[in-house]
């Protein structure tokens, strides 16, 4: 181990002595500061130093060739200066070891969690593996910073609604407050907590008109898809939601209360959902042909089906309604009960919502519908107060 005075045209030209893994070259005007240089003719800069025990440590790395000698031996300097302070200037690189990678975290740790007490955990498997572990995966969590959050809610905001950026971001803080709460090392604040959500404006209000409706039932009877005219039927004819109707079994189908049991909906209770005579009467017909426990599954595989995109987009599209989602119909289903004087508490019911203003948002009232109303209205004020009405008052002419 070479004692000398090390130079930055030493440090260019030492190497590595025949026979041996590695050369130390000892700096005489720093202590515990040091060269080594390998077979291979890496060179990089190393610190020694004493601990509390009177002994060196393993040798610090301070940087290698992109690293000048005096870059090296004031970094040298620093952390010498430091230790004589007491301090541990090597603590955050000793929890960093510790801590996680972003995306080690969530593989190891988050998504099994998860899979276990979230019904939708596979929503977020996909947006970590779609649009947050290629960004941030390999960083720890601890360097994971603010910054970070807002550059990466900017970048998926420019391709997506601000409803999607703000559920990302609702995924990554339960992340995060789930590495707080278990203690990872590293991890001593919410870096999602400070980054103010997105402004929201995606209420739709898209319903089926009579003839889109009946230009949408003939397109789906047409369809290539066995299954796809009764799921239509069953999604408008009960407003549920597309999962609850492909994931519909037998065993939940009440034949004397002509009713239909959502044993775990979206609200995380059962619902009971009435079924129509002409419901019942279609059930009774695809019963005969029953193969599986599922209602309406997968010809195929005999499983709830996956996606019906492919046959649904092309329904639509012959129906000429490109814009109408499958979930539209449930809209559609709110709006002609509310327009037909169904009770908006009935409807609440019936669609299963948790609160009225979910069902208020859904219905819509077709503007013949508030015109008939206004017309009740003026009839029954005109019925109730004629004797007091200026009779000559709309009748005289200008």
């Amino acid at each position: 181990m070479p004692a000398v005075k090390l130079s930055q045209k030493l440090v260019d030209t030492a190497t590595c002595h025949e026979g041996k893994p590695h050369t130390d070259y000892c700096d005489t005007e720093l202590p515990g500061f040091m060269l080594k240089a390998q077979p291979s003719g890496k060179r990089s800069f190393y610190l020694r130093f004493k601990t509390a025990y009177g002994k060196y440590t393993t040798r610090h790395l301070l940087g290698a060739e992109a690293v000048s000698l005096k870059q090296a031996r004031q970094r040298a300097k620093q952390y010498l200066s430091q230790l004589e302070l007491g301090e541990d200037p090597f603590a955050a690189q000793k929890v960093r070891r510790q801590t996680t990678t972003l995306a080690a975290f969530i593989a190891d740790s988050y998504l099994p969690h998860i899979k276990v007490s979230k019904k939708s955990w596979e929503v977020d498997e996909a947006m970590f593996r779609l649009h947050i572990v290629p960004v941030l995966g390999k960083l720890h969590l601890d360097q994971i910073s603010k910054k970070h959050m807002v550059d990466l809610a900017a970048a998926h905001g420019q391709r997506h609604k601000p409803s999607s950026t703000n559920r990302m971001m609702n995924v990554l803080h339960r992340m995060f407050a789930l590495a707080l709460k278990w203690e990872i090392p590293g991890v001593t604040a919410n870096p999602v907590a400070a980054v103010e959500k997105r402004k929201e404006n995606n209420i739709r209000s898209r319903y089926l008109s009579d003839d889109e409706l009946k230009a949408l039932w003939a397109a789906c009877d047409e369809s290539e898809s066995t299954a796809l005219p009764y799921i239509f039927r069953m999604l408008l004819l009960t407003g549920a939601r597309k999962t609850e109707v492909l994931q519909a079994k037998w065993q939940h189908i009440d034949w004397q209360q002509h009713q239909w049991c959502i044993p775990d909906n979206k609200s995380g209770r059962a619902r009971y959902v009435p079924l129509s005579d002409y419901l019942i009467k279609m059930l009774r017909y695809l019963e005969k042909e029953k193969a599986c426990d599922y209602i309406l599954p997968n010809p195929e595989t005999l499983k709830p089906y996956v996606n019906m995109y492919h046959a649904w987009n092309t329904a639509r599209k012959k129906a000429d309604l490109h814009d109408f989602r499958m979930h539209d119909l449930r809209h559609t289903a709110a709006s002609y009960m509310v327009n037909n004087g169904i009770p908006l508490y009935i409807v609440k019911e019936i669609l299963g919502h948790a609160n009225y203003a979910t069902t208020q948002r859904y219905s819509h009232l077709d503007n013949q519908v508030l015109i008939n109303n206004s017309n009740r209205l003026a009839n029954i004020v005109e019925n109730t107060l004629l004797p007091l009405l200026d009779a000559d008052m709309y009748s005289a002419s200008d």
